[in-house]
């Protein structure tokens, strides 16, 4: 039996179909006519180039779950919104904005986790990943008032640190494999 059925065998080695298709599609993209010769030529260049070029199978690591995944796009969506107007409060105001650098430690070793964690805080508005270690991520965090320059650690860096774990348990929620999963519990 077939385990995989978009994946043939041709001569002894797999032939993924879709990756057949979209060079083909790219194939006529180049050529830039659609015709049934540039079509067969593109199949055609496709089964050759992945049949003499098999590509490893990779696992990315990364699982979409639809229901956490809209829970996290809601809560994302709420965090760009409070964070723009934050930034643009601090842009208007007159005084500069206040700003810290916290170093926060993950609980996920995953490296496809770290790195969704990592594009999410650099897209909202107002942070910025400086660094990023073995699970130690170093953040630049603008316009969040509070004790900056008493290093309080329960105030602004763990409120910090807070966002940064709920963050981190909606995108593990939402793309995490069992494992990682399992790593924050």
């Amino acid at each position: 039996m077939n385990r995989e059925p978009l994946a043939p065998r041709l001569f002894g080695r797999r032939v993924p179909l879709p990756l057949v298709a979209w060079l083909a599609l790219v194939w006529v993209l180049l050529w830039g006519d659609l015709s049934a010769g540039n079509v067969l030529g593109g199949l055609a260049a496709g089964l050759v180039v992945s049949w003499l070029l098999p590509l490893p199978i990779l696992d990315p690591g990364i699982r979409v779950r639809p229901v956490a995944l809209v829970r996290f796009l809601v809560c994302f969506g709420w965090d760009m919104v409070a964070s723009t107007a934050r930034v643009v409060f601090w842009v208007a105001h007159p005084r500069p904005p206040p700003t810290m650098i916290v170093r926060v430690r993950l609980r996920t070793s995953s490296e496809s986790m770290t790195v969704l964690i990592m594009i999410a805080l650099s897209t909202v508005p107002g942070s910025l990943v400086l660094e990023a270690y073995e699970k130690d991520l170093v953040l630049h965090v603008l316009g969040i008032p509070g004790d900056i320059e008493g290093g309080v650690e329960g105030g602004v860096e763990g409120a910090v640190r807070a966002d940064v774990a709920g963050l981190e348990s909606r995108i593990v929620a939402a793309f995490g494999t069992r494992r990682d999963r399992e790593e924050l519990r």
